[in-house]
């Protein structure tokens, strides 16, 4: 079970350090390539759709549409297309909407009549072809809104600063606990080592003693007690070599 909750500790470690940094790179790629009309990755130009004019048919607000740059003449009728707008109302803005006609503007240029599929409106101004970005690939639906999210302080805080603070908060917490076990061995080391101080003080306590004891029978005249072995054997010694004489 241990084993397994370290395992399960682990994974969860490497999950929020993979989402924080998924998030950190999703956010510079949000910050330096969508609805940017010159830049591109891997060849596609991304921008998130801000209304619904293309609803009724292909895309919705809040998808993440992909566009590619085509020549403008191989575009036709029934073709979705990115362009800047060159309307009174949306000047300059990027705009994706689906091509109605082929036609030439009042000087003869070359452009498409473009439309909304939801309003099924014209668009004021012909695109000519200067003003085209891109033809229509496909989308991500909703993926432009979360995008858009995490552009915003909740959504740094929710999908970026959020997993980084728990990564800190559990690594300190098993930092703490590995201090706090390097501590109590330690303590249980000094401890094992005064023990043994104290038994080896103890016995050569014991043996001063017994040195002492020793040292006042000697003083005193009196055999050692481990003497007397010694005495006794010698006496017994000098018998049984007396009898053997007489023998």
């Amino acid at each position: 079970m241990k084993k397994a909750l370290n395992i399960l500790k682990a994974t969860f470690v490497w999950l929020m350090v993979l989402l924080a940094v998924m998030m950190m790179i999703f956010t510079v790629i949000s910050c330096t390539t969508f609805n940017r009309n010159d830049r591109s990755l891997f060849g596609f130009k991304m921008y998130i759709v801000n209304t619904d004019s293309m609803a009724a048919t292909d895309f919705n607000a809040g998808s993440l549409i992909f566009v590619k740059e085509v020549n403008p003449l191989t575009l036709k009728e029934g073709d979705i297309i990115t362009f800047m707008s060159q309307d009174t109302d949306s000047f300059g803005e990027t705009i994706t909407h689906k091509i109605r006609k082929v036609t030439t503007d009042a000087e003869g240029n070359p452009g498409f009549i473009t439309y909304g599929t939801t309003t099924d409106t014209d668009d004021e101004t012909i695109v000519t072809y200067p003003y085209v970005l891109g033809k229509y690939q496909g989308n991500i639906p909703g993926l432009g809104t979360f995008f858009n999210f995490l552009k915003t302080t909740p959504g740094y805080f929710v999908c970026i600063f959020t997993p980084f603070m728990l990564i800190i908060v559990f690594e300190g917490v098993k930092f703490f606990n590995l201090f706090r076990r390097y501590k109590k061995e330690q303590m249980e080391e000094m401890q094992a080592e005064r023990d043994k101080i104290e038994a080896e003080r103890l016995e050569n306590a014991k043996m001063l003693e017994e040195l002492k004891a020793l040292k006042a029978q000697l003083e005193s005249g009196q055999t050692p007690a481990a003497a007397v072995p010694l005495a006794e054997e010698s006496s017994s010694d000098t018998v049984q070599s007396a009898e053997t004489e007489q023998v």
